[in-house]
């Protein structure tokens, strides 16, 4: 009876007797048509899991595995600086991920470009301005600025696969890590280009040159 079948990754087989069992690639699906008509049903499965994790102290906001996993990642930019205009321009960023498992290695490839995209944006260029009441002062793409693709640096990502117990086939998250190294990586590249070091982001032509400029004087160029 249905009851008695349980279905496992890739094999329906009855409870109890694993040996008993068929692909289930062989099993006859049910199919729809546009119209409403079709034969048999649909195979639909539900379930859910919980990783086994500790919380945080709401006091110390720390735990002994407040989360399944960590997702380590190393980005290198490579800049260029104009020092007469404090511009920069990023030229290549490669961008190493540990992402478990690539289920779908392409896939991964763009959500780490992707992510650099939106990084490249945070580093440079993206600024959110508020006045005083509260009210957003630059609310469209004509003076919120976002990277085009005239911006975009050459992109060379780097898939490190370190399967974890708990991911899907041993996958991990890739959406916020790709996100996170890319304006770090790109100060310390200004930094080593120029050698003048900017903690405040965007890293704005404005805050470049004011930065070179007392670098300057602290070394006594004119």
């Amino acid at each position: 009876s249905p009851e008695d079948l349980v279905a496992r990754v890739g094999w329906i087989q009855v409870k109890g007797s694993p040996d008993r069992k068929v692909p289930l690639a062989k099993v006859p699906m049910g199919f729809d048509y546009h119209k409403g008509v079709g034969k048999g049903r649909v195979v639909v499965g539900r379930g859910e899991f919980t990783s086994d994790t500790t919380g945080i102290d709401p006091e110390t906001g720390q735990g002994p595995k407040p989360t399944p996993f960590w997702m380590y990642a190393s980005q290198a930019a490579e800049v260029q600086v104009d020092e007469e205009t404090g511009y920069v321009r990023v030229l290549h960023l490669s961008a190493a991920h540990d992402v478990g498992k690539a289920i779908n290695p392409l896939a991964c490839e763009g959500q780490i470009e992707g992510a650099i995209a939106m990084g490249v944006g945070y580093g440079l260029t993206e600024n959110l301005v508020v006045d005083e009441k509260g009210a957003v002062v630059n609310p469209t793409l004509t003076n919120y600025l976002i990277p085009t693709v005239l911006e975009m640096p050459e992109v060379t990502p780097i898939i490190i696969e370190a399967p974890h117990r708990e991911g899907p086939f041993g996958a991990k998250g890739l959406g916020e890590p790709g996100l996170a190294p890319t304006a770090p990586a790109i100060a310390n590249a200004i930094y080593d280009a120029v050698g003048v070091r900017i903690h405040d982001l965007p890293i704005t032509p404005e805050k470049v040159l004011k930065a070179l400029q007392e670098k300057k004087a602290r070394e006594g160029v004119r």
